[in-house]
C-alpha cells in the first residue's frame, strides 16, 4: 500500500514541477493538485476520491498495527496508481 501510493504520490508532484510547484506536506500537494487540475476538469473528478482513499488506507497500513488491505482492496488501488500514471503521462507529454 505505502509503494502505491507514492506512485500516486509522485505522479501528482511530476505534474505540479510543470508549474514548478512543491509543497512540504503531502496533504498540501493533493489539495492544490484537487483544486487546479480535478475541479477546473484536467483530470476526471473521481480521481479525487480515488486518492484519498490511497492516501487514507497508507496511513492505515503504515501505521494500524492490524491492518491488512484484502486482495480486492489492493488490486483497486494498483488500478488507481496505473490510471493515475497513465494520465500523468499524457499530461506531462503534452504540456511539457
Amino acid at each position: 500500500m505505502n509503494r502505491i501510493y507514492y506512485t500516486i504520490f509522485h505522479a501528482i508532484r511530476a505534474i505540479l514541477a510543470l508549474e514548478e510547484v512543491d509543497f512540504k506536506r503531502h496533504k498540501d500537494v493533493i489539495a492544490y493538485f484537487n483544486k487546479n487540475y480535478i475541479k477546473t476538469n484536467l483530470f476526471p473528478k473521481d480521481l479525487c476520491r480515488k486518492i484519498h482513499i490511497s492516501s487514507d488506507i497508507r496511513e492505515d497500513s503504515d501505521y494500524e498495527d492490524f491492518y491488512i488491505a484484502s486482495k480486492d482492496i489492493t488490486s483497486h488501488q494498483i488500478d488507481t496508481a496505473i490510471e493515475l500514471l497513465s494520465l500523468a503521462e499524457n499530461y506531462i507529454t503534452t504540456h511539457k
